[in-house]
């Protein structure tokens, strides 16, 4: 308004002053005298107008309290910050959220720390009738910044600090089958992905999320057998207490992994030696098994090897049965992809790149990632979160007094200049008018 008046001074007054004259000297010229005045005081109060209105929209664009409290963005903007988040990252989602304005990377990271998943509540009309089901799992080793807040990593007693966590994968499947007619390359067949950080009992509510998918989409009374692929991890195993009829399978990775410890060392009897090994797990017993073993260290050449092999033996003794029906069952166990998948699912949105994370923001982009990988909307996401958050009790109301927003502004970023500044003991009648639009905005 400011600028209006001063320009109208300038120009404006001069113009009615000429008008007033020319009139005086031909007072006749009623009619010209009268729109004269009438399109100068309409040209001040169109003036008066935009000013107004384009002084309200900074004030609201620049507001801190605002864009702490209001949700700026639209449906499909929000859905857009999600899904270039969970592939790139928090600045990139931020820049391509919107063509004429920049989104912070704290307010992707708000987003992302506030989302909640569907969880698998409707059974299917009809539930597939399968022989075989898969399960694979394993864990990506992610960094932290901090769990909770800054500064409360704890230092263990070699002096580093616990700053990793476990952001847990587990998929379920129903074969695999070549990618196309003439492919060497398989795929998955109707993958289904969970993931998510679960400590302690926590584990618990994940086995707990994959049955509820399992027996929603399945009808497990004619599945013959559902095969757990993994590496013999406890919070793995652990899975088999909350699903029925799970059979334990040594991933192929881990087995030949260890395999390989035991025999790498022999140079050209490398292949004879591993045989003999996979003869011994397969249609052998542990006893059989341990006298390989017992041999192979009697040709070590140093106790570093020795050790490996020892190391080695008894990570396979220790996974036994599912080490032998790992080489057994060859016509229906398949084989496990839980690295790759690991890698693809997580590891290269989170920890393939040096980056660090919050706890829950490792929670809630493995869990988003998942849910990407599973097909899922972000659009249809967004507006459930507007589904399943209401607004908080009173917040409705909130209304801004000219007091509080100045002392916000001047706090935060002191974004109202001319304002603060012309602030001594009273409120001046500029500010005034924008603490009452505020008001009425705030209060809708």
């Amino acid at each position: 308004m400011i600028k209006s008046i001063q320009q109208f001074e300038e120009s404006g007054i001069k113009k009615l002053g000429k008008i007033i004259e020319s009139f005086m000297k031909n007072p006749k010229d009623m009619a010209s005298f009268v729109y004269g005045i009438r399109d100068e005081v309409i040209a001040l109060g169109l003036d008066l107008i935009k000013e107004t209105l384009e002084d309200c929209n900074q004030m609201l664009r620049d507001s801190a309290k605002r864009k702490q409290s209001w949700e700026r963005l639209t449906e499909d903007a929000e859905a857009k910050l999600l899904e270039e988040a969970v592939q790139t990252s928090y600045r990139k989602a931020g820049e391509e959220t919107s063509l004429t304005d920049e989104v912070s990377k704290q307010t992707v990271k708000n987003k992302l720390h506030k989302l909640t998943f569907p969880q698998q509540k409707e059974e299917k009309p009809k539930k597939k009738a399968v022989e075989f089901l898969y399960i694979d799992a394993d864990e990506d080793h992610v960094s932290l910044q901090f769990k909770e807040k800054k500064g409360d990593l704890e230092t263990g007693e070699n002096n580093w600090k616990n700053n990793c966590v476990l952001a847990k994968l587990v998929y379920v499947y129903e074969g695999i089958e070549p990618e196309s007619p003439k492919s060497k390359r398989h795929k998955l067949v109707n993958p289904h992905y969970f993931s998510g950080v679960y400590d302690g009992a926590d584990n618990a509510k994940l086995w707990d999320e994959v049955y509820a998918y399992l027996d929603s989409h399945y009808d497990l009374k004619k599945v013959k057998k559902i095969y757990l692929n993994a590496d013999g991890g406890t919070w793995i195993q652990s899975g088999k207490k909350r699903i029925a009829g799970i059979t334990s399978v040594l991933d192929e990775f881990h087995l030949q992994k260890y395999l390989l410890k035991m025999t790498s060392h022999l140079k050209d009897s490398v292949d004879d030696a591993r045989k003999e090994l996979c003869d011994a797990i397969k249609s052998g017993t542990k006893t059989d098994f341990q006298s390989v073993v017992e041999r192979l260290k009697v040709c070590a050449e140093t106790e570093a090897i020795e050790k490996r092999i020892e190391e080695s033996g008894a990570y396979i003794l220790s996974n036994w049965t599912a080490a032998k029906i790992r080489l057994k069952d060859r016509e229906t166990v398949k084989g496990c992809s839980a690295e790759g998948h690991v890698s693809h699912v997580l590891s290269s949105r989170m920890s393939s790149r040096p980056m660090g994370w919050s706890r829950t923001g490792v929670d809630k982009m493995a869990h988003l990632r998942a849910y990407y990988w599973n097909g899922g909307d972000m659009l249809e996401l967004v507006r459930q979160q507007e589904r399943e958050l209401p607004v908080a009790a009173g917040a409705e109301n909130e209304v801004l007094s000219c007091e509080s927003m100045l002392r916000w502004e001047r706090h935060r970023h002191n974004k109202l200049g001319k304002y603060i500044e012309s602030i001594n003991h009273s409120v001046s009648t500029e500010v005034k008018k924008y603490a009452w639009f505020n008001a009425h905005i705030w209060g809708l």
